[in-house]
């Protein structure tokens, strides 16, 4: 009797120990960081960690990172569905040589889905992409300001796409200031898939080239603005794309709308002003609703094929 009360007991130690293990190293639906706090935390509200690598690891499959106040959290690589919120605070991540964000499902297809929103990605000259979205089901990127880069500021190279196609949703993003020469502001690429990208009030500037529309890419383009630029949108030659631009501006680029051989795009009530050559063919087919603005370029280029509105 006392040496199976005695491993009674002992049983009972181990059962506690485990399970007192299993709820230190749980995931939490919701953490925090802090530009104080410490990785060695748990994350919570009142003991926060320091970054974002930090606390991810400490966040559950579809749970969310917040800021708790103003800082600079640090890049991420980012392998499961989240949130990442800086909404009501100055949050930040400095990718001096490295990238911002880098978004690469773990999954074999891809399942994530994932939102990066109210965040300032600042490259300091030295950094490489913004975000770096490689795998994903669904991206949605929301408020972000991104510059000083030397390579991408979003992007958009999938080497696997979800089943049926995956999805990028930009809805009030900068982009600027990328030192590379061939820097792009938004590379849309899917290899073996379709990786179709919406944007919305998007603005790129100043850049080589503004939107990149590649083999596997589908654009909706809309309410944004496009200007200062080498290439405002760039539909790749050969590459099968598709560009749809609503109510857009294009202007003061040396090329405003490139259409690349087997490209398809539709222009509707948009504006190409200003450019050296507005709309340049290379064996593209543009079409339009007739309601578009192109003039006040030193060529206005290729003529879009008129399609009455249905």
């Amino acid at each position: 009797m006392t040496t199976s009360r005695l491993l009674g007991t002992a049983l009972s130690v181990v059962l506690l120990v485990l399970f007192a293990s299993s709820l230190a190293n749980a995931q939490a639906t919701r953490t925090w960081v802090s530009g104080v706090g410490d990785d060695a935390n748990p994350c919570s509200r009142t003991a926060p960690c320091k970054t974002f690598a930090g606390a991810i690891s400490k966040t559950a499959v579809g749970g969310e990172i917040d800021c708790i106040d103003p800082g600079g959290f640090g890049a991420v690589t980012i392998t499961k569905s989240i949130t990442i919120d800086g909404g009501g605070t100055f949050a930040s991540i400095l990718g001096a040589g490295t990238n911002g964000i880098i978004i690469s499902d773990s999954a074999v297809t891809p399942t994530a889905i994932v939102t990066i929103r109210n965040l300032s990605i600042d490259g300091a000259g030295t950094g490489f992409n913004g975000i770096r979205v490689l795998k994903a089901k669904i991206v949605y990127l929301e408020n972000l300001e991104i510059f000083g880069f030397t390579q991408n500021g979003i992007d958009g190279n999938l080497s696997a796409v979800a089943t049926g196609g995956s999805s990028m949703f930009l809805d009030d993003v900068n982009i600027q200031n990328l030192s590379g020469v061939s820097s792009i502001g938004v590379e849309i690429h899917a290899i073996g898939g379709n990786l179709t990208a919406y944007l919305d009030h998007v603005r790129a500037q100043r850049l080589p080239t503004g939107v990149h529309v590649n083999s596997g890419g589908f654009a909706v383009i809309r309410d944004s603005e496009i200007v200062e630029s080498l290439v405002g949108i760039e539909m790749v030659n050969g590459a099968n794309a598709r560009a749809t631009i609503e109510n857009t501006v294009l202007s003061n680029n040396s090329t405003g709308i490139s259409a690349g051989s087997t490209t398809t795009t539709f222009l509707s009530q948009s504006t190409i002003t200003g450019c050296t050559s507005g709309i340049s063919n290379a064996g593209g087919t543009v079409q339009s609703s007739g309601n578009n603005r192109i003039l006040g370029n030193v060529s206005d280029g290729l003529t879009p094929t008129i399609v009455n509105p249905k």
